[in-house]
């Protein structure tokens, strides 16, 4: 038998443990690493879309968090993992950022497979409700009339809240103070006291406050309005046309997986978006189900990096 022969056969052997290993994906339990803490957001969205996908799937979804680092710390654990399926980041919103805040131990365009969106979630601007401020014409007013005499609050430097807030202020074009707490809970307490003018914050965390009358809402993030929240308009509705921002989950695989396993999981977490309970606790949770293919997850993805870029460099955002 001659050698390039031997080469081949050596070759096919080597291939055939990956090609068995992908058409019977999964043969055993999958770890969803989530780069945050337990008892966030994401952490409890992957646990409520874990659950489907496992009974979907047949196996396990270990639920493995890895917070630090905004993320970066649980991202880094799967680029570096085994590309065979059974490692998955449940990532969210600050995948799209890192990169432009943070030198990263990983490329997030190449060492990732986009999956499939899981859900959106708008932010809404919100003041206190002894503020003087009915709707946001007043409050962009009041800031061109005093500039950086208002402040805004955020759940920390390079946080969804932050990004939000620089991006209103170049749009209005005004300059309003940016306080830094440790989180959205300390933010939306002193908002809800006066002690800072605005906020940016999610719908789950806002959306209490609201009801009960301790925060008014100015405007949502996102392209349509807030069920709910009929009333309070969205930002392109109120003079900025090009304003969108929205807070987001989603899959990811390391690269070079099998492309059968990645349309699988894929197929198993739109199928587990869309399935009624799990909807309907997403619903509840102030998130909007979407569940959609790699390919327009990816054209998401890099929209998003893409537009944070500009708005880091653009307002000279850092972490400091």
């Amino acid at each position: 038998m001659n050698k390039t022969l031997l080469r081949g056969i050596a070759a096919i052997s080597t291939c055939l443990p990956l090609l068995a290993g992908a058409s019977d994906w999964p043969a055993r339990p999958v770890r969803m690493v989530v780069p945050y803490a337990a008892g966030g957001g994401a952490d409890n969205t992957a646990r409520i879309v874990g659950q489907r996908l496992s009974a979907l799937l047949g196996q396990p979804i270990l639920i493995d968090n890895k917070p630090g680092a905004g993320g970066v710390i649980g991202a880094d654990n799967v680029a570096k993992a085994p590309a065979d399926g059974y490692t998955v980041l449940y990532d969210a919103s600050a995948f799209g950022v890192n990169g432009a805040l943070r030198k990263l131990p990983y490329d997030p365009a190449k060492d990732f497979i986009p999956v499939s969106l899981v859900a959106t979630a708008p932010q809404i601007l919100v003041v206190g409700a002894g503020a003087p401020y009915q709707n946001l014409a007043e409050l962009i007013a009041a800031a061109k009339k005093a500039p950086r005499k208002l402040t805004y609050a955020s759940a920390g430097a390079g946080t969804g809240s932050h990004l939000a807030a620089e991006m209103f202020n170049d749009q209005a074009r005004i300059e309003t103070v940016h306080v830094p707490y440790k989180g959205g809970a300390p933010a939306l307490t002193d908002v809800m006291g006066g002690q800072v003018d605005l906020y940016f914050g999610n719908a789950a965390s806002t959306l209490p406050s609201l009801t009960g009358g301790k925060l008014r809402a100015l405007a949502v993030t996102s392209r349509k309005r807030v069920q709910g929240l009929d009333a309070v308009p969205t930002l392109r509705e109120s003079g900025m046309p090009d304003y969108e921002v929205l807070e987001w989950n989603g899959v990811f695989l390391p690269k070079n997986t099998p492309a059968d396993i990645v349309a699988k999981l894929a197929k198993a977490t739109r199928e587990a978006v869309a399935d009624p309970v799990v909807r309907e606790r997403l619903l509840k949770a102030g998130l909007e189900p979407v569940g959609n293919t790699p390919e327009e997850f990816a054209s998401f993805v890099k929209a998003e990096s893409t537009r944070w870029q500009a708005v880091v460099k653009a307002r000279n955002i850092t972490l400091d």
